[in-house]
């Protein structure tokens, strides 16, 4: 999907943002489409048809997450990017938890912003066609046979172990909490120390340097996310 052909639309109630947004992303070669608050977001959504939102948490009719819970409730099934100049982790994590693919906090930097938005999409279309074998530097993962290699080298891995990296590879770019990482390995409400083991054994077999990772990326507070796959 080329930048050309990719509709943005940017829900922000905050008009300096939103020209900053047009101005970036067009130069990006982004296709911009502006909303200032949810009902404008919604008439957008209808009459545009975008293939992802950057959507703003304080918005002056509904709040953002609100926006949020009802967009996905009601099968709105493209990356949506939270903007925000809120860095409390609770509302981060809310946000990720009713299906926020991303977050970016206020003040950013374009660059980074962009780079989100092509991991963003491009987790998309990886989803749309799952590839078997996951790559990423010197990872690979063989979803179909469950081989897992570093530089060539299996790695055995526990079962548990595996099921948290599987879980990485499906959504590989995209923070994913604890609690839904829990639900997902667990199927309830484990104690989150279980998983900050499991990831600390995890890394300590597929990382150069357990302590300073490359693959498996810490969000402080919110949980974690998988480096990109190669390209």
């Amino acid at each position: 999907m080329s930048t050309s052909s990719v509709k943005v639309l940017v829900v922000d109630d905050e008009p300096p943002i939103r020209k900053l947004l047009r101005v970036g992303l067009t130069t990006e070669g982004y296709e911009v489409t502006e909303a200032e608050n949810a009902a404008a977001a919604d008439a957008a959504v209808a009459a545009a048809a975008p293939d992802l939102i950057l959507l703003d948490l304080g918005l002056p009719d509904v709040s953002g997450h609100d926006l949020l819970a009802r967009w996905r409730g009601e099968g709105l099934d493209l990356p949506i990017l939270i903007l925000s100049s809120r860095t409390d982790e609770t509302g981060i994590v809310k946000a990720l938890e009713l299906g926020a693919d991303d977050y970016v906090t206020k003040p950013f930097g374009m660059r980074e912003l962009a780079a989100r938005i092509r991991v963003a999409l491009r987790h998309k279309l990886q989803q749309q066609g799952e590839r078997p074998v996951f790559q990423t530097g010197e990872l690979s993962v063989d979803l179909v046979k469950r081989i897992v290699r570093v530089a060539d080298k299996e790695v055995k891995l526990s079962p548990k172990e595996y099921d948290i990296l599987r879980l990485l590879v499906q959504h590989a770019g995209k923070v994913l909490t604890h609690q839904y990482m829990l639900k997902q390995v667990w199927g309830g409400s484990t104690d989150v120390q279980y998983l900050r083991v499991y990831v600390r054994q995890l890394r300590q077999k597929i990382e150069r340097l357990a302590d300073q990772p490359q693959y498996i990326l810490t969000e402080t507070g919110v949980g974690y996310r998988l480096r990109e796959a190669d390209q």
